[in-house]
């Protein structure tokens, strides 16, 4: 088995953290010839010494910075979708799911430059055993259908993107039995994984948070149950290919609203609808990262999250109306037409929500014309159904 696993690292800073995983693998016997490494950067970094560490690092991989991106649309015959990806946002992970999609790729990995690997705990071995996972699990829910990913620890926290509207909930916990992982969420040590406004409460003015995590906060594995959401963090996740249709990383920062800092979060919630929709299942918690989140004003970060903060209180409320669905493409293609719909003049920014799914539909548009795996057949057979 070769490159089955495309390692997608967005990174403008910390590229060297791909040193660490490739070690970590290798201490903990996980074969890296099945791990093809996707670096997602930008025109001003040093894209020759990423290269060099890759063939140092004797594994295979691409760079991408924004002028090779350019070359791989046109290469693909899909330039006029090239709008999809962002410009300087995080949420150029998209690019390396459009990567996945066109190779051969049965795995996803996303990687952010400012984690490592804890070393006793081996990464990539774990998450494919998260993936293949049949068996009895704890079901987490709560009467605010929302799941705190922080729920086991020793704090009042709440991750990045979980509503204000959802907070104080009753959280109740049941075994269940899960037979279709399609999706790994690895949770975090040292710095939490905050919004701006939760770092201010927890009295941090440098973009981190006063509290620290470590291993021993956190219990079993998980799942959130069925009818349940949950914020979805690309620092540390794998995923099978089959959910990349509704997996896009959304259009934020580059947009007239100025809106960030929720690609990753929204689509999450968008996964996680759909895998509940098909009987499918996130699992949450091993393997760990160190999260080593770098020092910033906290209220510059404000200042990019607060534009969408109504919104994230509201955006699965109208995904949640998608009730039935044959695949993730149309699951995705359902909830994208919720949003292109949807009356939001009372939210601020509530044009923004008609914008993504606007994009949501291009995104598989893109992916139909890739043509892989037969996401056309399937997207043309469901509108000869509708019709």
């Amino acid at each position: 088995m070769t490159d089955d696993i495309c390692v997608i690292v967005p990174t403008i800073r910390e590229y060297e953290c791909v040193r660490e995983y490739v070690a970590n693998a290798r201490r903990h016997e996980f074969d890296t010839d099945r791990l093809h490494f996707v670096l997602v950067t930008e025109d001003f970094c040093d894209t020759d010494a990423m290269d060099e560490m890759l063939d140092e690092l004797d594994v295979t991989g691409e760079v991408f910075d924004g002028s090779a991106r350019e070359r791989w649309f046109a290469e693909q015959g899909i330039e006029e979708h090239d709008y999809l990806i962002p410009e300087a946002s995080h949420a150029q992970t998209s690019f390396g799911l459009l990567y996945l999609w066109a190779g051969e790729f049965e795995y996803g990995v996303f990687i952010d430059d400012d984690t490592l690997p804890h070393e006793d705990s081996d990464f990539f071995g774990t998450h494919m055993d998260n993936l293949q996972y049949r068996g009895a699990i704890e079901a987490v829910e709560s009467d605010e259908r929302w799941v705190n990913v922080l729920y086991q620890t020793d704090t009042d926290l709440y991750p990045r993107g979980y509503p204000y509207s959802a907070m104080d909930e009753t959280v109740r916990t049941e075994t269940t039995t899960v037979s279709e992982v399609v999706a790994s969420q690895g949770l975090w040590t040292n710095v939490p994984d905050l919004d701006a406004v939760r770092i201010l409460m927890d009295g941090d003015l440098d973009g981190q948070a006063q509290t620290r995590l470590d291993a021993d906060d956190y219990g079993e594995d998980f799942v959130a149950a069925p009818g349940q959401y949950l914020t979805v963090c690309s620092m540390n996740l794998a995923f099978r290919r089959e959910v990349v249709p509704a997996f896009y990383q959304l259009p934020m920062d580059d947009n007239p609203w100025d809106i960030g800092r929720f690609d990753d979060i929204w689509s999450g919630v968008f996964l996680k609808r759909a895998a509940d929709l098909l009987g499918k299942q996130i699992y949450n918690g091993a393997p760990l990262c160190e999260h080593n989140k770098a020092p910033r004003s906290t209220f510059g970060d404000l200042a990019n999250e607060v534009a969408g903060l109504e919104l994230n209180e509201h955006v699965w409320e109208l995904t949640d109306r998608v009730a039935e669905a044959e695949s993730f493409a149309d699951a995705f293609e359902r909830m994208a037409e919720e949003l292109v719909t949807a009356e939001t003049t009372d939210y601020e920014n509530g044009e923004f929500l008609r914008h993504v799914g606007e994009y949501m539909h291009d995104w598989l548009d893109c992916l139909a014309t890739i043509e892989s795996d037969g996401l056309e057949a399937t997207r043309s057979a469901r509108s000869l159904a509708d019709d």
